[in-house]
């Protein structure tokens, strides 16, 4: 789905890998960790505990709690406003 980048007139920078869910995956400079979800085909980012709904992107900027995802070993952290850094390790929590 690497499609779903702009191509035209960005500069990117040097893509580098982050794993999701076990998964190396490319990233980019500047990019949220939702966004590399989004781009890799990745819709549902959790689950809720109570229901067990899928959830995924929502607000995008932070303010409701559908997009977490668990961070380096640190759970409930929220994938819309977080900056994908080289080496990250993602786990969707569903």
């Amino acid at each position: 789905m690497d499609n779903l980048r702009i191509k035209k007139r960005i500069n990117r920078g040097v893509a580098f890998q982050i794993q999701v869910d076990g998964r190396l995956v490319n990233a980019y400079p500047g990019e949220t960790i939702a966004t590399v979800l989004i781009v890799e085909g990745f819709q549902a980012f959790r689950r809720t505990l109570l229901t067990g709904t899928p959830r995924g992107l929502f607000c995008g900027m932070g303010y409701c709690f559908d997009c977490l995802v668990t961070l380096n070993g640190k759970p409930n952290v929220r994938s819309c406003i977080t900056y994908a850094q080289p080496g990250d390790v993602v786990e969707r929590q569903i």
